[in-house]
């Protein structure tokens, strides 16, 4: 594993230029010593401030090629600054915060900044959740629904999978918007978030009917509840939690359309919520920024609503 900087003095001292950002890229992307995709070669020498040339057929190609780097007219100096920053903030930074503490002068490049680091805080092939997991869904945005599975205009509705570890409490979280309670939305995510084999606790909603037959033992906690109800206590205290970081974090201006990022960012901060090595943080953000594809601006604003989307201070 790479070394990384336990505090700001050790950041700012591995870190003081480009060259040195791109060599621990490098690092970070061929950890068993460069491997040149052409021809195999294992020496190459850098050109310019993100390249290398193999030194055998000399092909030349760039360590931020397929992350989330990807055609940055940044300096890397300043997106290590943004994740060290990022990373070194309990309760995370809105997009106003990062342009203020970076002094960019555009506020579209923070905020599109902040969504490309949250695509990264999810590592590919994570490991499920295990043992006995609560699962339940609630609403987020707007006052409480009329009927569950119908949704309801200006809401989202978000599945919430959280390990219970008994006299420790809460372990680790899943997190989605799901388009409805139904069974054909909320199995594939008990599918993708939990491991099979271990035990469900739901409450009697008919949309986890299907479990049993996914391969999960299912617990109902109870049969009459509906979407705001509070049966499940661990699954709703995350809720709460996640409700309270929008708020007070983000103003509770996170968009339906966006708020998928904002659910990837909460998970990975609550599930690194006693790490005490913010360093680590840093390096583990940085590996799934490397491992992760590129995030195109015109793709995080795809499915905005309007022209003028980016006022919602996202």
């Amino acid at each position: 594993m790479a070394e990384y900087p336990k505090n700001l003095e050790e950041f700012e001292a591995m870190f003081p230029t480009d060259a040195a950002c791109r060599d621990y890229l490098c690092q970070i992307r061929w950890p068993n010593g460069f491997c040149c995709p052409r021809c195999g070669g294992e020496r190459a020498y850098p050109i310019g401030s993100v390249l290398y040339q193999c030194a055998k057929c000399r092909y030349q190609m760039s360590v931020i090629a397929g992350t989330i780097f990807q055609d940055t007219h940044k300096p890397l100096t300043m997106w290590f600054r943004a994740i060290w920053w990022i990373t070194g903030q309990k309760n995370g930074v809105s997009a106003l915060g990062l342009k203020r503490i970076l002094g960019m002068g555009s506020y579209q490049t923070a905020w599109s900044w902040l969504h490309k680091m949250r695509t990264a805080m999810v590592r590919p092939g994570r490991e499920r959740l295990t043992g006995v997991v609560e699962v339940d869904e609630s609403y987020v945005g707007g006052e409480k629904p009329r009927k569950r599975g119908r949704g309801a205009e200006g809401k989202a509705l978000v599945v919430v999978a959280v390990e219970d570890k008994a006299d420790k409490g809460i372990g680790r979280i899943r997190m989605a918007v799901v388009p409805d309670a139904s069974a054909r939305s909320l199995t594939p995510f008990v599918k993708a978030s939990v491991q099979e084999g271990c035990t469900v606790r739901t409450d009697g909603w008919h949309g986890y009917d299907g479990l049993r037959s996914s391969g999960y033992n299912r617990i109902v906690e109870r049969k009459d509840s509906c979407v705001g109800d509070k049966p499940l206590k661990l699954a709703h205290l995350a809720v709460s939690l996640l409700k309270r970081w929008l708020l007070g974090t983000h103003q509770g201006a996170a968009s339906h359309e966006h708020l998928a990022y904002y659910l990837d960012e909460f998970v990975f901060r609550f599930n690194r919520r006693t790490s005490t090595h913010r360093g680590l943080l840093f390096l583990r953000l940085l590996q799934n920024s490397v491992l992760g594809a590129p995030l195109p601006y015109k793709k995080i604003v795809k499915h905005v609503r309007g022209p003028k989307s980016l006022n919602h201070n996202i």
